[in-house]
């Protein structure tokens, strides 16, 4: 993945602003730096350049504007953040790896998706989305250096470096490289995920522009997890078996990777001119471009017909590749009468693929899903005396490729502690591409369920209440039709029964989110509480009753202040159920209603400290592994991680 190299090139662009690292004010760092503990607060973008550079300088933004101040404070919040992904994984199970997937324990049926998805979706957790990828406008050149260690020979690496070349044009670079060989055989993970943004402005702000690319590799060694018979030896706690890498895991020749690359470009043009600045009218022309180029690939030196069935070939190599074109153009009107009113039409290319057709029983199983059509978006937000009014929505014209959403928000301020939010949200789109067409050198994973499987019907409300001095709370109700998911008809270890089915009859989920932080002096215990279930009249969605995560910490400044320390322990446990299972050709989870597992606790211990722009992460993960029972597993066969020593650290450069 080449970390060498780009850790070369990120060091040597912030040599320079490591010279200058000796004041702790004026043009080196952000005047007063951000005391706030808040994880980012709002900012006003329009102050323009001075020469003694302030936080509220340093933005980053997405690509609908909405922008926050960069934030180099250590908090709880920071502590959740520090991971991998590189963002709070509350409702995600690990597994043993870093840069392995994640088993999901909660369910978001939104997304205002109105195509079917790319399929791999186990591997999807480190890709980084369109929504993802952040814009920035700083007062000076900026670089952040994020480095933690990883599991025997590995650790993980994210360089980043932002400048502003005038007040109207930014770039970005930045390369984030994992390398870590895991503790059981057959397991290493080397990922990569390059990115580079951009963009300008005019001097009279009528024009805008911005754009980015992503280039991004996830390569993962499969395993298969341990065998049956070996499962014993992992539970009991065999001191001869302590030792991971000593497990004969199911095979130790696949391997599968994600890869992609993604380009955007978007610009903007405000067609009335101000002459003065209580002019609030906007009428602006906008186009947008995204192309998308990715492919899975599963490969294995021999077929392992005991776990996946019979063969076509005895070297397996399965890719499946899709390229995405969407452009569209439109119209933003506003004012402070009507709010802002937006709408656009867009066009949409699809190729979704392989190589060639398989006969499969006597049925054919075509290699091409295409198709190309229009659409129309648009969106509203209106705020009114403490309300704000938001909405979205989207159809395809297409007869093939039939979909459409509505997702609508009101909010209501009640005072500045105290918010409430309430929202609808309906959609009906496809389901992913590798539910509706697959194709491997393994015998039963060849399908073709177009014209079989209909659309995912989902509707849901949700409500919010957020407040720091009395609690924060989420709640959503969800009904889906025609749920698509993947189901193991067989045993445990029959992964060659593992088949895409659709659940006809409705399907309600129901869950609701609680997060609260009491605090006495230097002492802190923060909380976060979820409870869910699923009606439905099989067991085609598992889910544990209950997650919870308390972290009970303690915080204070030493050394004069110049040291921020802040120390504790984190509980986290969800209740037993039927944790789905993990299929490593796919790279997807199934249903299974064979094994139960979850109901263990896990502890981490950590120190984390701050000293000027240097936040330094410090973790005993784990650490009740050999006290609580060695009955830890992410999925059915796969174990969990043991006690590791994890560091890592945050540093700033503000030139």
């Amino acid at each position: 993945m080449h970390i060498r190299f780009f850790s070369i090139l990120f060091f040597g662009l912030i040599t320079s602003s490591l010279v200058s690292q000796t004041k702790l004010n004026g043009r080196n760092l952000p005047k007063g730096g951000n005391t706030s503990e808040n994880d980012s607060t709002s900012t006003n973008r329009l102050k323009g350049f001075e020469k003694l550079a302030t936080i509220d300088m340093y933005v980053e933004f997405n690509h609908v504007i909405d922008s926050t101040e960069i934030d180099t404070t250590i908090s709880i919040k920071k502590e959740y953040k520090f991971n991998y992904l590189q963002k709070d994984n509350f409702g995600l199970m690990p597994f043993a790896n870093i840069g392995q997937t994640y088993n999901t324990l909660s369910f978001n049926s939104a997304d205002n998706a109105m195509i079917p998805l790319f399929g791999a979706r186990s591997r999807h957790f480190n890709y980084l989305e369109h929504d993802d990828i952040k814009f920035y406008e700083v007062a000076t050149p900026w670089t952040r250096l994020t480095y933690k260690t990883a599991f025997e020979q590995g650790q993980v690496l994210d360089a980043f470096f932002t400048i502003n070349l005038t007040k109207q044009f930014n770039f970005s670079i930045a390369y984030k490289g994992l390398r870590s060989l895991g503790n059981y055989q057959n397991a290493l993970t080397s990922t990569g995920n390059f990115r580079f943004t951009s963009n300008y402005k005019t001097k009279n702000k009528r024009y805008n522009a911005l754009g980015y690319i992503v280039m991004q590799d996830l390569l993962n060694q499969e395993n298969g997890g341990l065998q049956t018979e070996d499962l014993e030896d992992f539970t009991s706690g065999n001191v001869e078996f302590i030792d991971r890498s000593v497990f004969d895991p199911n095979f130790e020749n696949a391997e599968n990777i994600l890869k992609g690359k993604r380009f955007y470009f978007e610009h903007s043009y405000n067609l009335i001119k101000k002459n003065d600045s209580i002019n609030n009218d906007n009428l602006i022309i906008f186009n947008k471009v995204l192309f998308e180029d990715k492919y899975f690939q599963y490969t294995q030196t021999s077929a392992a017909s005991d776990f996946f069935g019979d063969y076509f070939s005895s070297s397996i190599n399965d890719k499946v590749t899709l390229e995405y074109f969407n452009t569209s153009m439109g119209l933003k009107y506003s004012n402070n009468l009507i709010g802002q009113l937006q709408l656009a039409l867009n066009y949409n290319d699809i190729n979704y693929g392989y190589n060639g057709i398989v006969l499969v029983s006597g049925e054919t199983i075509p290699n091409r899903l295409k198709a190309n059509f229009f659409g129309l978006d648009g969106e509203y937000n209106k705020k009114l005396k403490g309300f704000n009014i938001s909405g979205k929505g989207g159809i395809n014209l297409s007869d093939t490729f039939v979909g459409s959403y509505l997702n609508g928000t009101v909010s209501f301020k009640l005072n500045e502690d105290l918010t409430l939010l309430g929202g609808i949200y309906i959609n009906t789109r496809l389901p992913n591409y590798n539910y509706l067409l697959y194709q491997s050198d393994y015998v039963k994973y060849n399908w073709n369920n177009v014209d079989r499987f209909k659309n995912v019907n989902t509707q849901q409300v949700r409500f919010n209440l957020y407040s720091k001095s009395l609690i924060n709370a989420s709640l959503d109700i969800s009904n889906i039709d025609n749920y698509t998911y993947f189901n193991n008809e067989g045993t445990i270890v029959d992964f060659n029964n593992i088949v895409p089915k659709q659940y006809t009859n409705p399907l309600q989920y129901f869950r609701v989110k609680f997060q609260k932080e009491f605090k006495a002096g230097k002492f802190a215990l923060d909380n976060t509480l979820m409870y869910q279930n699923v009606v439905s009249d099989e067991d085609v969605l598992n889910i544990p009753s209950v997650i919870t995560r308390n972290t009970l910490y303690y915080t204070d400044e030493l050394f004069k202040k110049s040291l921020k320390l802040q120390t504790g322990v984190t509980f986290n446990y969800f209740t037993k159920y039927n944790m789905n299972g993990y299929d490593p050709l796919l790279a997807e989870f199934y249903t299974q209603n064979e094994t139960e597992l979850g109901g263990f606790p896990r502890f981490d211990f950590f120190i984390n400290a701050k000293v000027r722009q240097t936040r330094i992460f410090f973790k005993l993960e784990h650490f009740n592994s050999s006290m609580t029972g060695y009955n830890y597993f992410s999925a059915p066969n796969q174990p969990y991680r043991d006690f590791a020593i994890r560091f890592g650290l945050v540093w700033d450069f503000f030139l």
